[in-house]
């Protein structure tokens, strides 16, 4: 019988740790301004009772999206488009699909009704794939605020003619008003294995969610130094949480599609 690597799994999992750790170490250090510039447009937002939409078209972008939706310690103004289409519940591979279909996104845009008075934040850590690319530029067309989370090197190191690519090749970051860079690397899948060809261990859901949450603690900075306390939700499972939850409400139903 050959001889089978003896695989240190502890090790493995904390060079995870370790490489999930500097990943939002950059963020934090490197984003800081477009983290701030977008934090103040959310801010603004908000302030005048309008609603922040975001959307992650594609697959585990989707979680992005819902991260900072109806979230304990969230913005309850943040209204989360959660479109089926690319909802790995319906299928994986029709997710993949979908969000490499032209024209999808501007679908699922203008089905929101988007204008110049409004915000959006578009997620995916690639910024490339074709539903994520229509989807900026109908908001774009409609006048909407566009802040763009994805990953530059991602982007910028996939070759022109990937097949998830929008037909023009454009990239996220080159489309929104604000482009806050998630770092995650060409690949997504950070840890090597000895003896084994891929990479495993995606970091991207982490570098998504750390990003938007820290764009959420900003915002909220801001808001209570204009002296604008504002409402955000308690776990309904955490005592009270039904009762100061209630008090909201009515504000946000039929205008938070999702909620």
């Amino acid at each position: 019988m050959p001889d089978h690597p003896v695989i240190d799994a502890d090790a493995l999992c904390e060079g995870y740790f370790a490489s999930t750790q500097a990943l939002m170490r950059r963020v934090l250090e490197e984003e800081k301004t477009p983290l701030d510039q977008a934090a103040a447009k959310l801010a603004d937002q908000i302030a005048a009772d309008r609603l922040v939409h975001i959307y992650g078209p594609g697959g585990h972008s989707n979680l992005a999206s819902q991260e900072v939706f109806f979230r304990a310690g969230g913005l309850m103004h943040i209204s989360a488009i959660l479109d089926e289409g690319t909802l790995l519940s319906n299928g994986a591979l029709r997710s993949m699909a979908i969000e490499r279909t032209p024209g999808y996104g501007k679908v699922v845009i203008s089905n929101q009704r988007l204008g110049d008075t409004d915000l959006l934040i578009l997620v995916n850590a690639y910024g490339i794939n074709a539903a994520l690319i229509d989807a900026a530029l109908e908001a774009k067309r409609r006048g909407a605020f566009l802040v763009g989370v994805s990953s530059r090197e991602h982007a910028s190191k996939t070759s022109p003619d990937h097949p998830a690519r929008h037909p023009t090749r454009q990239n996220l970051h080159d489309i929104v008003d604000i482009a806050i860079d998630c770092k995650v690397p060409i690949g997504d899948a950070v840890v090597k294995v000895p003896g084994m060809g891929e990479n495993i261990a995606a970091i991207s859901t982490f570098a998504n969610a750390f990003t938007l949450n820290c764009l959420v603690i900003r915002t909220v900075a801001k808001l209570v130094e204009r002296g604008i306390e504002p409402p955000v939700w308690r776990s309904g499972n955490a005592p009270g949480g039904d009762e100061a939850n209630g008090r909201f409400i009515a504000n946000f139903q039929g205008r938070v599609r999702a909620l």
